[in-house]
């Protein structure tokens, strides 16, 4: 497997654990006056999770 992509693999599953350690510990995300909701940590973990493992996939063969 290349570097780079072993890399991108890494960091779209760090991404997607912090967006589930969001969810978990409940945490409070704020920027400037706008509270971000729950579900755009749901939407992005998944999002990270899928794109991390069919990169993974892909890479295997």
């Amino acid at each position: 497997m290349k570097p780079f992509t072993t890399l991108t693999i890494v960091v779209l599953a760090l991404v997607a654990f912090l967006h589930l350690l969001r969810l978990l510990l409940a945490w409070r995300v704020t920027i400037e006056s706008t509270t971000i909701p729950m579900w755009v940590s749901v939407a992005g973990a998944a999002f990270g999770v899928s794109l991390a493992l069919l990169l993974w996939w892909e890479n295997r063969k």
